[in-house]
């Protein structure tokens, strides 16, 4: 139970379809951070890129993927996250894992598959939220496109932290930027956003924006290049600010089907 939890965004390029390139360069990341953090996140799909060929992945990938952020969460004692493309039989998931250092592991299937590239036609649409406790926070962990949809993000569970990870495009990135303030201001969480950068083999550029939102939407850390943002989160931001501006004790009442 911790009033603090210090995050690190990990943006950065990535090498396409190739799980392997990737694990050793997230690695040297990990080496290369000089304090200790309690969350690392990687990108959307940070094995691979974002492709929409699947089946270049070997399955085995997939399995070992979750097991290397596994071991490293329990060697170095933090929580990582990130999404990889995962094989279950014939179906195949964007999911989302965040391994914690006691060996748990919980993962998410994005709800919101990109159907302007066709990710709908290859990945198996998930149907559940998570809610990850870790060190006193509740933590909301979504992917990418999942950021336009306001109402599977609300807060009616009391979260402290929404979290995306992102493969976002730079052609459209005023959107990212505009949502994710949008996203903390209407959920009074702090709202994280991890993206990459340079280009992919299938042509499309991203120029980074990613960022940490507090509870007001100020802008806390940001970044267009190659780097890791450290930043500390604070328990008593979230109440001071929920305590004087009530607004969440006026959402609208829904359930999702």
């Amino acid at each position: 139970m911790s009033e603090n939890l210090k995050i690190a965004l990990v943006q950065t390029e990535l090498a396409w379809e190739d799980p392997v390139a990737n694990r050793a360069l997230f690695e040297d990341k990990l080496k290369a951070l000089e304090d200790h953090v309690d969350v690392v996140i990687f990108p959307e799909m940070f094995t691979t890129g974002f492709t929409m060929t699947p089946n270049h992945i070997q399955i085995e990938e997939g399995e070992k993927t979750v097991d290397w952020m596994v071991d490293l969460a329990k060697e170095r004692g933090i929580a990582i996250v990130g999404s990889i493309v995962f094989t279950e039989q014939e179906n195949h998931f964007n999911r989302l894992v965040f391994a914690l250092p006691d060996g748990e592991v919980r993962t998410y299937d994005k709800k919101h598959t990109f159907t302007l590239a066709g990710e709908d036609k290859v990945y198996k649409a998930g149907d559940e939220r998570i809610i990850v406790d870790y060190k006193g926070f509740k933590i909301c962990p979504l992917i990418c496109y999942d950021l336009r949809f306001p109402i599977w993000a609300r807060n009616t569970v009391n979260y402290d932290v929404l979290l995306y990870v992102a493969n976002w495009p730079k052609p459209r990135i005023d959107a990212w930027d505009a949502l994710l303030k949008a996203r903390a201001i209407e959920n009074m969480a702090y709202c994280i956003g991890v993206n990459r950068v340079g280009k992919d083999a299938s042509g499309h550029e991203y120029s980074g924006h990613s960022a940490v939102y507090d509870v007001l939407g100020n802008r806390l850390a940001y970044s267009e290049q190659e780097e890791i943002l450290g930043m500390d989160l604070h328990k008593e931001h979230i109440r001071t600010f929920r305590n004087k501006l009530k607004f969440l004790d006026d959402r609208d009442e829904f359930s999702l089907k």
